[in-house]
């Protein structure tokens, strides 16, 4: 429940000293609207004007809308919204809301608008009462009135609602329910669209009158919406008896639904037709001259809307095959673990986004999971993402490191020459370490779930997003060593998942962990509930999921391989390599040789570090053949080959190479370019078979 008191109204100094009981005498409520919050603080009285109870009404602006008929609602958005903006310091406006027991009163409503030193507005305190009786009382308002409705509210008010509509579908539903049919005084309505010369009916009317056989009709039949758009002339029909003689089909399967007039109107936009709209009569036999001109601008208008729709759903339905043929076409099987994917299109009418997951399988049971999101929602967007997804896979497969596959991507995007950038997380995960090495850029957390349900954030380093690193020449991307033990589960989202108008991202990512933890236990079942929920609650942005949970104890049977690079002076990049070193040797069968090879490993990084002016790139896999061995290696960009020497009894240095050398079983130097590598080998026992 809202605390009300936050915002509660502040009442000048010369405010009568019963003004609570003054106000109440003349059915009068107040309201103070907090702008910053967005809360509106509103008294009693000011709710029994609404029709609403304590219990019913959270402090919320929106909780008045189920009082106020849609129409009403635009016209006093608008009228507020242009006061905030033009300056002004009062408004006032009658409108009507619809009581618990379905009746209409008349409501008016006036406001102050208060600002900070800025001229920022921060509040609005103000009053609501009942005005039916008032208007009742004035003849000539109730005509000025009226004539307002037909003139404003029909025709302005409806188009400024058809403004809001993306689909034909929004369009049907909303003449449907903006009570748009009561104030002409029809019962119902037909819409027809044109559709390769046939007319496509997509609103029946009222339930029980469709009619077999109309549902596609020819435009040269004998039928009102047929002869409209074949004349583009509107057809105004004021007696049963003219409907049966014009149109002598139609009219013996619509007889009993009690239509004494109706109004055919052709649906026009850039002086070709569109469709037909039709609205039928009860109680009606004749049109004036004013009727008819309302008719045809409201006409007018919704072909404008439809228009509108349709261009929009076929840009939609191109961008929506573009984006789906862009992501992968299906998962790979990857031996070693569960996964399970989505994409949830954007609802409401949004555009299609640049959202996307992937999947590489790679050498040695490792596979690498991509989730990502390029900036914008349009076909360009979509594009994007698909380049980027490509190149994001073809750097991972040619076996680059988690820091340069990110970097080069970035390059990439940054010399496509986009005005886009992408935020994206990768993680290359070793299903027999359980080593899960991730580079983020710009992309929000992803989770684990434990075995038990219980799920944590991944708080990592990251970068700059995909394209903005390259341009400001930011391109390195830390690596965060992590380890999936079997049963765990990393989950990967884009930001459409956890991010809510007016809501922190700490708080969504606190309400997506209490979703992991207590959804399903089973992948698909999961990834299905975590999009249902950003169903239900409205959500107006894509969202991409991937979730890749680590089976039970796995082999890879050509081998491991892990590499990270140790950048010059970073102590938390040192500990990942030695992780990382230290979980690979365990999971790939080390035995009792696992100190010796971590030890060994450790002497060679910290030998790199100390005596080059670069960092390091570190590799530990398990080379397949006759017998098992374990290489590491370490590369650095120094051409000065290392040697063996004699640290004596008290030297504290010089160490290194002697230890490697005892330890291991060969080493070695190589030449690699510009620099050397220097390696390291441990036979290995062979595994037992299970």
């Amino acid at each position: 429940m809202v605390d009300r008191a936050a915002g509660a109204l502040s009442l000048p100094d010369d405010w009568p000293a019963h003004a609570d009981v003054s106000l109440h005498l003349n059915r009068m409520g107040t309201f103070d609207w907090d702008l910053t919050s967005g809360l509106m603080h509103m008294d009693g009285p000011g709710l029994e004007v609404f029709d609403l109870s304590q219990e019913e009404y959270d402090g919320r602006p929106e909780s008045l809308g189920m009082r106020v008929p849609a129409d009403e609602a635009v016209r006093l958005d608008t009228m507020v919204a242009q006061a905030l903006k033009s300056g002004n310091d009062n408004y006032g406006a009658y409108f009507r809301i619809r009581r618990r027991d379905g009746t209409l009163r008349w409501t008016h409503t006036q406001g102050c608008v208060r600002r900070d030193e800025t001229g920022r507005p921060v509040r609005i305190i103000g009053i609501v009462r009942d005005a039916t009786q008032e208007l009742a009382d004035s003849t000539a308002h109730v005509e000025v009135d009226l004539e307002r409705r037909r003139q404003t509210s029909v025709v302005e008010s409806t188009t400024a609602a058809l403004a809001h509509a993306r689909t034909v579908q929004d369009i049907i539903e909303l003449l449907k329910n903006t009570h748009g049919l009561e104030h002409l005084g029809a019962t119902s309505l037909v819409m027809g669209l044109l559709e390769s010369g046939r007319i496509h009916l997509v609103a029946e009317g009222p339930e029980g009158s469709f009619v077999p056989g109309t549902r596609y009709t020819r435009v040269d039949e004998q039928y009102p919406m047929s002869e409209v758009v074949r004349t583009l002339t509107p057809r105004f029909i004021e007696s049963k008896a003219d409907f049966a003689r014009s149109y002598p089909i139609l009219w013996p399967h619509i007889r009993g639904l009690d239509i004494s007039a109706a109004a055919y109107l052709p649906l026009i936009a850039q002086a070709r037709p569109i469709g037909a709209l039709g609205l039928l009569y009860s109680d009606k036999t004749s049109f004036s001259a004013e009727e008819r001109n309302l008719l045809v601008a409201l006409g007018s208008s919704i072909a404008q809307s439809l228009q509108r729709a349709m261009l929009y759903e076929q840009e939609h339905d191109l961008a929506e095959g573009l984006q789906q043929a862009m992501l992968p076409r299906r998962i790979p099987e990857v031996p070693g673990a569960q996964i399970a994917v989505r994409y949830r299109s954007a609802r409401f009418g949004q555009d299609i986004g640049g959202d996307w997951y992937d999947i590489i399988a790679l050498p040695g049971g490792r596979v690498g999971a991509v989730i990502g999101d390029v900036q914008g929602h349009d076909t360009h967007a979509a594009a994007v993402m698909g380049q980027l997804r490509i190149v994001l896979r073809a750097y991972a497969a040619e076996g680059h490191t988690p820091a340069t596959v990110m970097a080069r991507a970035s390059v990439f995007l940054h010399e496509l020459d986009t005005d886009r950038f992408a935020t994206c997380t990768y993680a290359e995960v070793d299903l027999s370490t359980g080593v899960v090495q991730v580079v983020r850029a710009g992309h929000v957390d992803p989770l684990i779930r434990e075995l038990n349900g219980s799920c944590r954030r991944l708080a990592l380093q990251g970068g700059l997003p995909l394209g903005l690193s390259a341009e400001f020449g930011r391109l390195e991307y830390p690596v965060s060593t992590v380890e999936l033990d079997p049963g765990q589960t990393l989950v990967m989202y884009t930001d459409g998942l956890v991010e809510q108008p007016g809501a922190d991202l700490d708080d969504g990512m606190q309400l997506l962990a209490e979703l992991v933890h207590g959804g399903p236990r089973d992948l698909q079942l999961l990834a299905d509930r975590l999009c249902e929920v950003v169903d239900e609650r409205g959500g107006d942005d894509d969202v991409a999921l991937l979730l890749l949970r680590r089976k039970g104890a796995f082999t890879a049977q050509a081998g491991g391989r892990l590499q990270q690079h140790v950048a010059q002076g970073d102590p938390e990049a040192l500990r990942s390599a030695r992780h990382m070193v230290r979980a690979a040797v365990r999971a790939w069968g080390a035995g009792d040789r696992a100190d010796e090879m971590e030890l060994a490993a450790d002497e060679m990084i910290t030998n790199a570090l100390m005596h080059t002016d670069g960092g390091a790139i570190v590799t530990a896999r398990v080379l397949a053949g006759a017998e098992r061995r374990l290489r590491v290696e370490v590369e650095d960009r120094s051409s000065a080959l290392p040697r063996r020497r004699d640290a004596g009894v008290a030297g504290v240095s010089g160490r290194g190479l002697m230890l490697v050398d005892r330890l291991s079983d060969s080493w070695g130097v190589e030449s690699r370019g510009s620099g050397k590598c220097v390696w390291c080998e441990f036979r290995m026992p062979e595994r037992i078979a299970p």
